[in-house]
């Protein structure tokens, strides 16, 4: 396992929860086609300007007791939840990479798929300006490094393939969408940064997630058998499931067929 050092975790903490928090202005901002440089962050409810000190990635909330300064509205927590989880993930990834392109391209991606989670979970769509640009960098890195650009290649043919197969099949069948473009796409993404392998650990796990949770809305009389799940959000924790542990998955699993 790749030790580095203290300080290096340190600043790799610090520095996801700082793009955590440039996350959810990405999140919030992008779907409205608002630009995601300015005006500078403001109260959702009463537009007030954010000081300095309310911009402190997860500290800031709980200081403010969830609440804003100026008209004490509810402030979802869902900001210092994207600002801690990429904290997180930016620690565990710089923990167990080494430092290279490697690192770059799985922080990068861990970047985008909290993106995803987020704007799908919220809007039901998986912007085109995230994924078609996620397939091309995702593709680069392969060029210089694991999953190797064949790899790559293939996880973006199998990605796309796999659902675009499913979602023509199903519209042929039923005559109207079950699966967005959105969900090819992505898959197509998630393919190109890890490889055709991991496209498949990342759709039995997003289906199998997605499914347990379709069943509980249902059984809790939340939904009925033609509720609309956002796929993306379980993409992007297959994704996230595939990139941290899918070798040893696929390792385990190939054990049950090798004598």
């Amino acid at each position: 396992m790749n030790t580095p050092d203290m300080s290096v975790l340190v600043l790799a903490t610090l520095l996801g929860l700082a793009i955590g928090s440039f996350l959810n202005v990405v999140i919030y901002r992008l779907p409205l086609g608002q630009s995601l440089l300015t005006p500078p962050s403001t109260c959702p409810s009463c537009g007030t300007r954010l000081r300095a000190i309310d911009n402190i990635p997860v500290l800031s909330w709980v200081m403010l007791g969830g609440k804003c300064h100026h008209c004490r509205a509810p402030i979802s927590p869902q900001y210092p939840l994207v600002e801690f989880v990429t904290g997180v993930l930016f620690l565990l990834l710089t923990w167990i990479t080494p430092m290279g392109p490697l690192l770059a391209a799985r922080l990068i991606l861990v970047v985008i798929l909290i993106v995803l989670f987020g704007i799908d979970l919220h809007h039901q769509i998986l912007p085109n300006s995230i994924t078609l640009p996620g397939i091309v960098i995702g593709f680069l890195f392969s060029l210089t490094g694991p999953p190797g650009w064949l790899n790559s290649l293939l996880g973006i043919l199998l990605g796309a393939g796999i659902l675009y197969g499913i979602a023509a099949a199903y519209y042929a069948v039923r005559r109207e969408e079950g699966l967005g473009m959105g969900d090819v796409k992505m898959l197509a993404m998630i393919g190109a940064f890890l490889g055709w392998k991991a496209v498949l650990v990342t759709l039995i796990l997003s289906s199998f997630s997605g499914a347990l949770v379709g069943i509980g809305l249902i059984a809790f009389a939340r939904g009925g058998m033609r509720l609309a799940l956002p796929f993306g959000t379980f993409l992007s924790m297959g994704a996230l499931a595939a990139m941290l542990v899918g070798e040893p998955l696929v390792a385990w699993y190939s054990g049950f067929f090798v004598p």
